[in-house]
């Protein structure tokens, strides 16, 4: 059990906190409540585009990783379609650093048109490298277009192209920051070598003074049923034939989420999974398949993606995914491999929650979620899923009708 305290500041913080004296070290993640589907569809690539704005230097700080260096820490930062978040670790004799830089870049941001020019290329270069000079770099555009016609979830974190980021405006950039980089759009989790008196102590001296915000309501557009199979096919100079299928699933909070996430893992984690012992172990008709859900906070994707063995086209190969896909829904899945399923799940969450930094990063997505409690109720979740629930969810969402397919063929 991961014990947790709370405190929330007037301005809406909200802080999340778990003491582990096995550790040196200290872990603040600070989650924005902010990502890719709160953007404009003509202004996209505007919350990964901060990710690094937020270390180009605040009013006060002109360099943010110079003072964590001198204190010992690491600093690093990620963002997805649903958050913006922000770690940093020192040791507990310098913890009061972490707040400090924390606290000082969400009051303001330096807004130069010098560290805005030097991010923008820095995203865009990202963004020619990971997704148009990488072989298969387009395929998350694509399958997003292809599933999504409503949601934003349309396009990826990147952006949908970079004209995007290259016409960003300082204006624009300052008007994103005041909008969403706010206290009451936030939750900072600390985790490792320090008391819940010090860590409420220290935020309210660092982050108590920021004012709150007018955080715009999320209203986001909900994705309409797909009621048809979606195909599209491109070609490109990449290495070998690729199949995409993505299939929508439920949202985050759902009762099926589970479900699905073990869906996966009977479908292609590990040798003896279904897609890998049958189609590339015993008939040979990939080289490699894999399959994984998206765990985005509102309704996502299941994906199954495979590269077909030389010789085998990508119309067999979608076929001998479908064979495979009918035989789940129809033959109960074997309680020995259900529960191999939920015991190499439940050993990753006990190995993953050895670490501070891993326990401050899970606390606050939990918290951003319900509440940051819950992180030890997810195992028992899992453990609860059935057979026959495994075998109901397969026939309800693995069907042609709910499924967007992307042939992704290599130039000749």
């Amino acid at each position: 059990m991961i014990s947790v305290n709370r405190h929330s500041l007037p301005n809406g913080l909200r802080i999340v906190h778990h003491e582990d004296d096995s550790t040196q070290m200290v872990a603040l993640n600070l989650l924005y409540k902010v990502g890719a589907r709160d953007e404009d569809p003509e202004h996209t690539g505007f919350a990964h585009l901060f990710e690094h704005l937020m270390f180009g230097g605040s009013i006060h700080i002109p360099d943010y990783d110079t003072p964590v260096q001198n204190a010992g820490g690491e600093n690093n930062a990620w963002t997805n379609n649903d958050i913006t978040n922000y770690y940093i670790t020192l040791p507990y004799q310098n913890v009061e650093t972490g707040f400090w830089l924390e606290s000082d870049r969400m009051l303001s941001l330096d807004f130069s048109p010098h560290s805005l020019e030097v991010q923008r290329q820095v995203v865009i270069e990202e963004f020619k490298q990971r997704n148009l000079n990488q072989p298969y770099g387009d395929a998350s555009h694509l399958i997003r277009e292809m599933a999504y016609q409503d949601h934003p979830y349309r396009w990826p974190t990147i952006g949908k192209e970079i004209s995007h980021i290259a016409n960003a405006t300082l204006e624009e950039v300052k008007a994103f920051f005041y909008r969403f980089y706010a206290p009451n759009n936030a939750i900072l989790a600390v985790s490792g070598h320090i008391s819940f008196e010090e860590t409420v102590r220290l935020a309210e001296k660092w982050f108590g003074p920021i004012p709150a915000r007018e955080v715009p309501c999320r209203n986001l557009p909900s994705e309409k049923t797909q009621t048809a199979i979606r195909r599209k096919t491109v070609t490109r100079n990449v290495p070998v034939d690729t199949l995409y299928m993505a299939f929508h699933m439920c949202n985050r909070l759902h009762p099926d989420y589970q479900v699905f996430d073990m869906l996966t893992d009977l479908l292609a984690n590990g040798r003896s999974s279904r897609l890998i012992q049958s189609l590339v172990i015993t008939q040979k008709v990939f080289t490699s398949i894999d399959a994984y859900i998206s765990g985005s906070l509102d309704e996502g994707l299941l994906q199954i993606t495979g590269k077909p063995a030389a010789g085998v086209s990508l119309e067999e190969a979608e076929q001998a995914v479908w064979q495979e896909l009918e035989r789940l829904k129809h033959i109960p899945v074997d309680e020995k491999e259900l529960e191999k399923v939920k015991n190499r799940y439940e050993s990753e969450q006990i190995f993953n929650n050895i670490n501070y930094l891993n326990v401050a990063t899970n606390l606050a997505y939990f918290e951003l979620l319900g509440k940051a409690e819950d992180i030890n109720e997810e195992v028992g979740k899992y453990r609860a899923v059935t057979a026959e629930q495994i075998c109901q969810t397969a026939q309800t969402y693995l069907v042609p009708e709910n499924c967007s397919v992307l042939y992704y063929r290599a130039a000749q």
